[in-house]
Parts: structure tokens; sequence; C-alpha cells
């Protein structure tokens, strides 16, 4: 059962491309840089510990360090330091946001006004996926694996819930930044799945871009 966190307005965030953390999903990070282990050690000191996933966005002719507008908070439920000085920690997805406005301040992270209005399903307990055709969606994925010479647990995809394998694909298969973007904004598990299967589908044919979703 999900437990349902305070959510605070203002959240310390961690801009990285390509990194995708969904609501009840884990997310393993590295961190080493000072502005990062300052944010570790804030977060831990919260009664929520946690940590704001965003991706940067890059707009042509804007300068700056922009940010997309929806990110997804995580939970800091595990952390241990190496020798070297690097902490390793994993996030739980506890719920998705939206930017309001970044917060200055005198931390050396980024922080960021946000709301949580919109994504109220985040907190609630696992989605299913009614119209999944999981022979079909595994048979496509083994060609794609095939393809892209990839190995995996298929004993293991072929028993994890629709949740736990739609959500596990989307963040570790190595799609664009953007593309990772339109799977963490995907309103529902059927729209995530159907996302996954285009991004899927136009991998295996080379990206030519003929049939992408628009």
């Amino acid at each position: 059962m999900t437990r349902k966190i305070d959510l605070p307005d203002i959240v310390p965030i961690f801009p990285l491309p390509g990194a995708l953390l969904l609501p009840r999903a884990r997310l393993p990070l590295h961190l080493f840089e000072p502005r990062y282990l300052a944010m570790l050690e804030d977060a831990l000191k919260t009664p929520e510990r946690l940590i704001g996933m965003i991706q940067p966005n890059r707009v042509p002719g804007r300068s700056g360090p922009g940010l997309h507008t929806i990110g997804c908070a995580g939970r800091i439920t595990q952390f241990s330091e190496t020798e070297d000085g690097r902490y390793m920690i994993t996030l739980a997805g506890v719920s998705r946001f939206r930017l309001v406005e970044e917060v200055e301040g005198f931390t050396p992270y980024r922080r960021a006004r946000v709301k949580w209005t919109g994504f109220e399903r985040d907190q609630g307990g696992e989605e299913t996926d009614t119209r999944f055709d999981r022979e079909a969606f595994l048979a496509t994925l083994a060609q794609y694996f095939e393809a892209q010479d990839l190995q995996t647990d298929w004993d293991s995809l072929k028993e994890a819930d629709d949740e736990l394998l739609i959500n596990s694909l989307s963040m570790l298969l190595g799609f664009e930044p953007e593309d990772k973007q339109a799977l963490l904004e995907a309103p529902s598990l059927s729209t995530r799945r159907e996302t996954l299967m285009t991004l899927i589908e136009f991998e295996m044919r080379g990206g030519d871009g003929e049939g992408m979703m628009q």
C-alpha cells in the first residue's frame, strides 16, 4: 500500500538529461559534485526527504540553463558512501510536479517552487493497463532487444506487473531526453505504454520518422 506524504511547495531539483523517475519506481543515482552532496545532506534533514528530478530544456536562442516544466520527486530511501567520497542513493518516485519558478537562495544547488495539482493519482496505488496486449508487446520487445543486441531476464519481464514492466522499460531503455520527457508526461499507464511502443518501433525502423505519433 502506498503511503501518502505531505508534499512541500519548494523542493531541491536535480537537472539530469535523460534521467527518468516515475511514481512508485526506483532510480539509483551516484552523487559526487559538492553541490549535490550538499543537496543530499539538506534533503535528509527534512521529514519528506524529497529530491525533484527534472530534465534540462535547451531552447534555441534562449540563454541560461532552462528546465522542462514537469518533473518527478523522489524520496531518498537508501544511501551509502563509497570509499572515494561519492554517495550512492536510491530515489523512490512519489509524484510528478509542475515547475512554477526557481527560488533564489544561498544553496549551491537549485530549488524550485512547484505545484502538485493534476498529479494526485501518482500517490495512489499501482496502475493497471486494461488494454495491454502483453503477448504482442513482448514479441515486439524481443525483436527490439535482438536488433539492439541487448540482454535481459525474460522470465522476470514476463512475470512483472503491468506498471512495473512498462515503467521499468521507460526508465532503462536508452531513448533521447525528449522521448524520456514524453514518457514522463504521459497521463496514464496506457498512454505511456502506447508512447513506449511507438518509440521502440521508431528505433526498429532506424529512426526514419515514418508513422511517428504526433
